[in-house]
Protein backbone atom coordinates (compact mmCIF):
# COMPACT_ATOMS: atom_id res chain seq x y z
CA UNK A 1 0.00 0.00 0.00
CA UNK A 2 1.06 3.63 -0.88
CA UNK A 3 2.45 6.05 1.85
CA UNK A 4 0.54 9.37 2.04
CA UNK A 5 1.76 12.15 3.66
CA UNK A 6 1.07 16.02 3.62
CA UNK A 7 4.34 16.65 2.89
CA UNK A 8 7.45 15.01 1.69
CA UNK A 9 10.79 16.66 2.53
CA UNK A 10 13.89 15.36 0.29
CA UNK A 11 16.92 16.10 2.36
CA UNK A 12 17.58 15.31 6.01
CA UNK A 13 20.62 17.48 6.56
CA UNK A 14 20.41 21.14 8.16
CA UNK A 15 17.74 22.62 5.35
CA UNK A 16 15.32 19.39 6.03
CA UNK A 17 15.37 18.62 9.58
CA UNK A 18 14.75 23.00 10.02
CA UNK A 19 11.54 22.51 7.61
CA UNK A 20 10.73 19.57 9.92
CA UNK A 21 10.82 21.74 12.86
CA UNK A 22 7.71 23.57 11.68
CA UNK A 23 6.03 21.17 9.56
CA UNK A 24 5.83 19.35 13.68
CA UNK A 25 4.58 22.66 14.90
CA UNK A 26 1.77 22.76 12.29
CA UNK A 27 0.67 18.94 13.31
CA UNK A 28 1.21 17.77 9.90
CA UNK A 29 1.81 14.48 8.49
CA UNK A 30 5.23 14.69 6.82
CA UNK A 31 8.32 12.61 6.46
CA UNK A 32 12.23 13.40 5.86
CA UNK A 33 13.64 11.17 2.94
CA UNK A 34 17.80 10.63 3.22
CA UNK A 35 19.66 8.83 1.60
CA UNK A 36 22.81 8.28 4.34
CA UNK A 37 22.97 5.50 7.09
CA UNK A 38 22.83 8.46 9.63
CA UNK A 39 21.69 12.20 10.28
CA UNK A 40 24.49 14.13 9.75
CA UNK A 41 26.72 12.22 7.42
CA UNK A 42 27.34 14.81 4.48
CA UNK A 43 29.38 16.30 7.50
CA UNK A 44 31.17 13.49 8.35
CA UNK A 45 31.81 13.07 5.03
CA UNK A 46 34.23 16.32 4.66
CA UNK A 47 37.68 16.22 5.64
CA UNK A 48 38.95 15.21 8.81
CA UNK A 49 40.11 18.50 10.39
CA UNK A 50 37.26 20.66 8.89
CA UNK A 51 35.89 23.11 11.14
CA UNK A 52 32.93 25.87 10.89
CA UNK A 53 33.88 29.10 9.67
CA UNK A 54 31.24 30.69 11.60
CA UNK A 55 31.30 31.11 15.24
CA UNK A 56 28.93 29.71 17.58
CA UNK A 57 26.21 32.50 18.00
CA UNK A 58 25.66 31.88 14.13
CA UNK A 59 24.92 28.23 14.06
CA UNK A 60 21.73 27.83 15.81
CA UNK A 61 18.71 25.72 13.78
CA UNK A 62 15.28 26.84 15.09
CA UNK A 63 14.44 25.65 18.34
CA UNK A 64 18.00 24.11 19.56
CA UNK A 65 21.16 26.45 19.91
CA UNK A 66 24.22 24.94 19.29
CA UNK A 67 26.55 23.80 21.72
CA UNK A 68 28.79 26.25 23.12
CA UNK A 69 31.21 23.81 24.38
CA UNK A 70 33.04 22.90 21.44
CA UNK A 71 35.92 25.43 21.17
CA UNK A 72 35.81 28.57 18.93
CA UNK A 73 34.95 26.75 15.72
CA UNK A 74 32.66 23.22 15.99
CA UNK A 75 34.88 20.56 14.15
CA UNK A 76 32.95 18.19 11.46
CA UNK A 77 31.92 15.52 13.73
CA UNK A 78 30.72 18.23 16.87
CA UNK A 79 28.51 19.62 13.59
CA UNK A 80 27.08 16.30 12.54
CA UNK A 81 26.21 15.50 16.27
CA UNK A 82 24.68 18.22 16.52
CA UNK A 83 22.15 17.92 13.45
CA UNK A 84 21.79 14.06 15.50
CA UNK A 85 20.80 15.60 18.32
CA UNK A 86 18.17 18.04 17.05
CA UNK A 87 16.46 15.45 15.08
CA UNK A 88 16.20 13.34 18.34
CA UNK A 89 15.35 16.32 20.67
CA UNK A 90 12.65 17.03 17.80
CA UNK A 91 11.13 13.30 17.43
CA UNK A 92 11.61 14.35 13.55
CA UNK A 93 10.82 11.34 11.25
CA UNK A 94 13.80 11.34 9.26
CA UNK A 95 13.93 7.79 7.10
CA UNK A 96 17.43 6.75 6.56
CA UNK A 97 19.01 4.82 3.37
CA UNK A 98 16.01 6.44 1.84
CA UNK A 99 17.66 7.73 -1.65
CA UNK A 100 15.12 9.64 -4.19
CA UNK A 101 15.49 8.43 -8.05
CA UNK A 102 12.80 10.53 -8.96
CA UNK A 103 10.03 12.85 -8.45
CA UNK A 104 7.03 13.32 -10.21
CA UNK A 105 3.85 15.54 -10.25
CA UNK A 106 0.86 13.17 -10.65
CA UNK A 107 -2.72 14.18 -12.50
CA UNK A 108 -4.46 15.24 -9.08
CA UNK A 109 -1.80 17.77 -8.70
CA UNK A 110 -0.49 15.39 -5.83
CA UNK A 111 3.41 14.25 -6.13
CA UNK A 112 4.83 10.51 -6.23
CA UNK A 113 8.48 10.31 -4.82
CA UNK A 114 10.45 7.30 -5.95
CA UNK A 115 12.83 5.70 -4.36
CA UNK A 116 13.90 2.21 -6.23
CA UNK A 117 11.15 0.18 -6.02
CA UNK A 118 9.16 2.58 -3.14
CA UNK A 119 6.72 5.03 -3.80
CA UNK A 120 5.28 7.58 -1.67
CA UNK A 121 2.52 10.29 -2.34
CA UNK A 122 2.48 13.92 -0.50
CA UNK A 123 0.49 16.67 -1.32
CA UNK A 124 3.58 18.80 -1.61
CA UNK A 125 7.33 18.21 -1.50
CA UNK A 126 9.96 20.10 -0.17
CA UNK A 127 13.53 19.58 -2.11
CA UNK A 128 16.01 20.62 0.90
CA UNK A 129 19.42 18.93 -0.33
CA UNK A 130 21.38 21.92 0.00
CA UNK A 131 24.10 24.03 -1.83
CA UNK A 132 26.38 21.53 -1.99
CA UNK A 133 25.39 18.35 -4.39
CA UNK A 134 27.36 17.80 -7.11
CA UNK A 135 31.20 18.17 -7.21
CA UNK A 136 32.51 20.90 -10.08
CA UNK A 137 35.36 20.02 -11.84
CA UNK A 138 35.54 23.10 -14.71
CA UNK A 139 38.63 21.94 -16.94
CA UNK A 140 38.53 19.05 -19.08
CA UNK A 141 41.15 15.89 -17.83
CA UNK A 142 40.92 13.42 -20.45
CA UNK A 143 44.38 13.97 -21.23
CA UNK A 144 45.65 13.44 -17.43
CA UNK A 145 47.91 10.34 -17.28
CA UNK A 146 46.27 7.84 -15.01
CA UNK A 147 49.55 7.88 -12.91
CA UNK A 148 47.95 11.39 -11.41
CA UNK A 149 45.45 10.62 -8.52
CA UNK A 150 42.77 13.27 -8.72
CA UNK A 151 40.02 13.90 -6.26
CA UNK A 152 37.05 16.51 -5.34
CA UNK A 153 38.09 19.03 -2.02
CA UNK A 154 34.74 16.94 -1.18
CA UNK A 155 36.59 13.70 -1.38
CA UNK A 156 39.40 14.24 0.60
CA UNK A 157 40.30 13.14 4.06
CA UNK A 158 43.67 13.78 5.18
CA UNK A 159 47.17 13.55 3.84
CA UNK A 160 48.15 10.12 4.81
CA UNK A 161 45.47 9.00 1.92
CA UNK A 162 47.48 10.65 -1.11
CA UNK A 163 50.57 9.60 -2.48
CA UNK A 164 53.73 11.52 -1.65
CA UNK A 165 54.85 13.72 -4.04
CA UNK A 166 54.01 17.34 -4.99
CA UNK A 167 50.86 18.35 -4.83
CA UNK A 168 48.48 20.70 -6.57
CA UNK A 169 45.01 22.23 -5.11
CA UNK A 170 42.83 23.80 -7.51
CA UNK A 171 41.36 26.64 -5.91
CA UNK A 172 41.03 29.73 -3.39
CA UNK A 173 38.25 29.53 -1.49
CA UNK A 174 37.25 28.06 2.44
CA UNK A 175 37.71 24.36 1.35
CA UNK A 176 41.41 24.79 -0.82
CA UNK A 177 43.00 26.78 2.07
CA UNK A 178 43.15 24.68 4.97
CA UNK A 179 43.67 21.46 2.33
CA UNK A 180 46.81 23.16 0.60
CA UNK A 181 48.04 24.25 4.67
CA UNK A 182 47.07 20.87 5.92
CA UNK A 183 49.21 19.31 2.61
CA UNK A 184 51.92 21.41 2.87
CA UNK A 185 53.03 19.76 6.45
CA UNK A 186 54.24 15.98 4.48
CA UNK A 187 55.02 17.42 0.64
CA UNK A 188 55.43 20.38 -1.68
CA UNK A 189 52.14 22.44 -2.97
CA UNK A 190 51.19 24.00 -4.93
CA UNK A 191 47.91 25.99 -5.08
CA UNK A 192 46.43 27.45 -8.16
CA UNK A 193 44.27 30.96 -7.72
CA UNK A 194 41.24 32.23 -9.95
CA UNK A 195 39.27 35.33 -8.94
CA UNK A 196 39.80 35.89 -5.75
CA UNK A 197 38.03 37.78 -2.23
CA UNK A 198 39.34 37.34 1.13
CA UNK A 199 37.68 38.35 4.75
CA UNK A 200 39.89 38.73 7.40
CA UNK A 201 38.78 36.67 10.49
CA UNK A 202 38.59 39.68 12.86
CA UNK A 203 38.49 43.28 12.39
CA UNK A 204 38.88 45.78 15.51
CA UNK A 205 38.91 43.27 17.96
CA UNK A 206 35.62 41.21 16.60
CA UNK A 207 34.86 38.33 14.29
CA UNK A 208 33.82 39.09 11.17
CA UNK A 209 30.46 37.11 11.26
CA UNK A 210 29.98 39.42 14.44
CA UNK A 211 30.52 42.82 11.88
CA UNK A 212 28.80 40.74 8.95
CA UNK A 213 25.43 40.28 11.33
CA UNK A 214 25.69 43.72 13.24
CA UNK A 215 25.60 45.30 9.89
CA UNK A 216 23.18 43.29 8.37
CA UNK A 217 25.15 42.28 5.53
CA UNK A 218 24.25 38.69 6.15
CA UNK A 219 20.32 39.69 5.77
CA UNK A 220 20.87 41.56 2.14
CA UNK A 221 18.27 40.21 -0.21
CA UNK A 222 18.91 38.64 -3.40
CA UNK A 223 17.03 40.78 -5.11
CA UNK A 224 18.10 43.76 -3.65
CA UNK A 225 20.84 46.62 -5.18
CA UNK A 226 23.31 45.12 -2.62
CA UNK A 227 22.35 41.82 -3.08
CA UNK A 228 23.02 42.19 -6.62
CA UNK A 229 26.10 43.25 -6.73
CA UNK A 230 27.34 40.92 -4.11
CA UNK A 231 25.97 38.04 -6.21
CA UNK A 232 28.66 39.09 -9.19
CA UNK A 233 31.40 39.16 -6.60
CA UNK A 234 33.85 35.53 -6.70
CA UNK A 235 33.83 33.13 -4.28
CA UNK A 236 35.20 34.61 -1.41
CA UNK A 237 37.46 33.13 1.94
CA UNK A 238 36.95 34.00 5.72
CA UNK A 239 40.32 34.39 7.42
CA UNK A 240 42.86 32.09 5.63
CA UNK A 241 44.12 33.35 2.55
CA UNK A 242 46.45 31.55 -0.32
CA UNK A 243 49.12 34.33 0.62
CA UNK A 244 49.19 33.02 4.09
CA UNK A 245 49.65 29.72 3.12
CA UNK A 246 52.68 30.93 0.93
CA UNK A 247 54.05 33.23 3.88
CA UNK A 248 53.34 31.03 6.33
CA UNK A 249 53.64 27.00 5.23
CA UNK A 250 56.00 27.36 2.22
CA UNK A 251 53.13 26.80 -0.46
CA UNK A 252 53.87 27.58 -4.01
CA UNK A 253 51.52 29.60 -5.53
CA UNK A 254 50.09 29.76 -9.19
CA UNK A 255 47.60 31.61 -11.42
CA UNK A 256 45.07 30.05 -12.51
CA UNK A 257 45.12 26.30 -14.14
CA UNK A 258 44.02 26.39 -17.67
CA UNK A 259 45.18 22.70 -18.92
CA UNK A 260 46.01 19.60 -17.14
CA UNK A 261 48.44 16.71 -19.80
CA UNK A 262 50.63 13.74 -19.00
CA UNK A 263 51.34 15.03 -15.43
CA UNK A 264 52.19 18.38 -15.94
CA UNK A 265 49.92 21.22 -15.08
CA UNK A 266 50.04 24.45 -16.95
CA UNK A 267 48.67 27.94 -15.39
CA UNK A 268 48.14 31.10 -16.24
CA UNK A 269 51.58 33.15 -16.35
CA UNK A 270 52.85 30.29 -18.54
CA UNK A 271 54.08 28.40 -15.33
CA UNK A 272 54.23 24.93 -15.98
CA UNK A 273 54.76 22.17 -12.80
CA UNK A 274 54.86 18.51 -12.80
CA UNK A 275 52.62 16.90 -10.09
CA UNK A 276 51.75 13.43 -8.55
CA UNK A 277 48.21 14.69 -7.16
CA UNK A 278 45.31 17.21 -7.75
CA UNK A 279 43.00 18.27 -5.32
CA UNK A 280 39.80 19.59 -6.91
CA UNK A 281 38.75 22.80 -4.80
CA UNK A 282 36.48 23.98 -7.11
CA UNK A 283 32.92 23.81 -5.52
CA UNK A 284 29.54 22.11 -6.48
CA UNK A 285 26.66 22.15 -9.23
CA UNK A 286 23.38 21.50 -8.86
CA UNK A 287 22.02 17.92 -9.13
CA UNK A 288 18.28 17.87 -10.00
CA UNK A 289 17.82 15.80 -13.10
CA UNK A 290 15.78 13.45 -10.81
CA UNK A 291 13.23 16.10 -10.99
CA UNK A 292 10.62 15.25 -13.77
CA UNK A 293 8.76 18.95 -12.90
CA UNK A 294 9.00 22.25 -15.55
CA UNK A 295 11.22 24.28 -12.13
CA UNK A 296 14.71 24.22 -13.94
CA UNK A 297 16.48 26.49 -15.84
CA UNK A 298 18.91 25.78 -19.09
CA UNK A 299 21.72 25.35 -16.40
CA UNK A 300 19.47 22.81 -14.35
CA UNK A 301 19.43 25.32 -11.37
CA UNK A 302 15.73 25.71 -9.85
CA UNK A 303 13.72 28.37 -10.98
CA UNK A 304 11.71 29.98 -7.78
CA UNK A 305 11.04 32.86 -5.77
CA UNK A 306 12.19 33.05 -2.11
CA UNK A 307 11.99 28.62 -2.88
CA UNK A 308 8.61 29.00 -4.45
CA UNK A 309 8.05 27.20 -7.91
CA UNK A 310 5.94 27.74 -9.98
CA UNK A 311 4.36 24.36 -9.48
CA UNK A 312 1.85 24.48 -7.05
CA UNK A 313 3.17 22.39 -4.12
CA UNK A 314 6.78 22.64 -4.86
CA UNK A 315 9.38 24.21 -2.78
CA UNK A 316 13.24 24.20 -2.37
CA UNK A 317 15.21 25.05 0.80
CA UNK A 318 18.88 25.43 1.34
CA UNK A 319 20.15 27.51 -1.55
CA UNK A 320 22.74 29.65 -2.17
CA UNK A 321 20.83 33.37 -1.93
CA UNK A 322 17.13 31.43 -0.95
CA UNK A 323 16.43 35.13 -0.25
CA UNK A 324 19.22 36.18 1.70
CA UNK A 325 22.99 36.42 1.44
CA UNK A 326 22.95 33.84 4.83
CA UNK A 327 20.29 31.59 3.65
CA UNK A 328 22.31 28.50 2.98
CA UNK A 329 24.41 28.87 6.00
CA UNK A 330 23.62 26.98 9.15
CA UNK A 331 22.45 29.60 11.15
CA UNK A 332 20.50 31.15 8.28
CA UNK A 333 18.34 28.06 6.63
CA UNK A 334 15.76 28.57 9.90
CA UNK A 335 14.15 31.72 8.75
CA UNK A 336 13.73 30.38 4.99
CA UNK A 337 12.04 27.50 6.24
CA UNK A 338 9.77 29.50 8.24
CA UNK A 339 8.47 31.20 5.44
CA UNK A 340 8.07 28.09 3.78
CA UNK A 341 6.23 26.69 5.83
CA UNK A 342 3.57 29.91 5.96
CA UNK A 343 3.62 29.37 2.55
CA UNK A 344 2.95 25.22 2.58
CA UNK A 345 0.15 26.38 5.43
CA UNK A 346 -1.86 28.29 3.30
CA UNK A 347 -1.08 25.69 0.13
CA UNK A 348 -2.67 22.43 2.13
CA UNK A 349 -5.25 24.65 4.09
Amino acid sequence: MTERFDVVVIGGGQSGLAMGHYLARQGRSFVILDGSERVGDAWRRRWDSLRLITPHPYNDLPGLPFPRDTGAFATRDQTAAYLEEYARTFRLPVRLGAKVTALRRGPSGSFAVVMGDEVVEARAVVVATGAFQKPYIPLDRSHLSPEVVQIHSSDYRNPRELPEGDTLVVGCGNSANPIARELSGTRRVYQSLGEMMASPRRFLGRDIFFWLYTLRLMEVTVESRLGRRLRELPEGSIGLTPHDNARDYGVVLLGRTLEVRGDEVTCEGGRTVKVRTIVWATGFGHDYGWIEAPVLDARGAPVHRRGETEVPGLYFLGLKWQYRNGSSLLGGVGRDAEFLAGRLDRHLG
